[in-house]
């Protein structure tokens, strides 16, 4: 069967439509995301959290391959081929050692644009307060167009957060600077969550304003919540679910998760991750092999099919993030 071609507009000095294979960035270029196979989409390959947000781009360099390119060599001969890489701006995101690190393990890294406004806004820069919404957006979409920190690296999405409670103000401007964002680049928002309906009540809000499809955004952490009729609604309206907490402690919670979501006809809007950690500020790896490992034999074990298996950590991922215009 020949692959579909979708048409994108990509933004340039001029306006192009372009008409070619579905696409994603990766930290060493465009990969047609057919290309993606068994992907995590939402781990950390590395992050200096806690560190202060000036200087928390830099690594012993040496000291992070030597722990994290056997990890993921070990995450690659489970069948892992391609890493979502949550870690952002001001929290240890450095897209050069990321391609370094991908070069090295064979395995896609997609690295993202955007800031991080959970953590009691710690990583959000100073200058994002008095900045209009079109201001922060044009930042990101100049790292999607030239590339991040002077390299020729660009982000495959927009990484986004919300603290807990009612939705603040730099939450939300940075929110909808992420939807202008999307409108010019086409990347997909992952949006850190958690177990705030307040906040995805006011994304869904944001996107309506703008004219973009719930399909843009990715619930992120969104395992924490426990109201499982908000889920399968914003799962129903095309949004992305994201289930990253997995461990080898929880894979009976995250099993009966699943299995609802198959329940309700929509498996196919399923994110599994662990929001792992391979050099979480030098300190030992969060581990994020137990979908590999543990959980999929598991469901495997229980009658999933691998149809319905491939669908979890091949398709879903591929489409959540491939690169495109989302529109109502």
């Amino acid at each position: 069967m020949k692959q579909l071609l979708v048409c994108i507009l990509l933004v340039s000095s001029t306006h192009i439509s372009l008409c070619q294979a579905p696409f994603i960035f990766t930290v060493k270029g465009k990969l047609e995301v057919e290309k993606l196979g068994f992907a995590l989409p939402h781990e950390h390959v590395m992050s200096n959290f806690g560190a202060d947000p000036e200087i928390s781009a830099q690594y012993d360099n040496r000291a992070v391959l030597k722990q994290v390119v056997p990890y993921l060599n070990k995450l690659k001969s489970l069948g892992v081929k391609s890493i979502f890489d949550g870690t952002a701006a001001y929290f240890g995101r450095n897209a050069a050692l990321l391609k370094s690190i991908s070069t090295q393990t064979g395995i896609h890294i997609i690295t993202n644009t955007g800031f991080y406004g959970a953590a009691e806004d710690r990583y959000v820069p100073n200058f994002a307060y008095k900045a209009s919404v079109d201001s922060i957006a044009n930042v990101w979409v100049d790292e999607f167009k030239n590339g991040i920190d002077s390299t020729e690296i660009r982000p495959g999405f927009v990484k986004l957060a919300f603290d807990a409670g009612r939705p603040s103000k730099i939450d939300l401007k940075l929110f909808e600077a992420g939807v202008l964002t999307h409108l010019e680049t086409g990347l997909t928002l992952a949006v850190h969550t958690g177990n705030n309906l307040k906040a995805v009540r006011r994304q869904f809000a944001l996107l309506k304003k703008h004219g973009v499809s719930p399909t843009a955004l990715i619930w992120i952490h969104a395992n924490k919540s426990d109201n499982d009729r908000q889920l399968l609604s914003v799962a129903s309206s095309g949004a992305w679910v994201s289930l990253d907490g997995v461990d080898p402690y929880n894979i009976d919670e995250y099993v009966d998760r699943i299995a609802l979501f198959k329940k309700n006809f929509l498996l196919h809007k399923v994110l599994l991750s662990h929001d792992g950690n391979s050099f979480p500020r030098g300190a030992a790896i969060r581990q994020y092999h137990a979908i590999a490992e543990i959980l999929l034999p598991k469901l495997r074990e229980l009658g999933y099919s691998e149809a319905e298996i491939h669908q979890l950590t091949v398709e879903n991922p591929r489409n959540a993030y491939t690169v495109r215009v989302r529109s109502l």
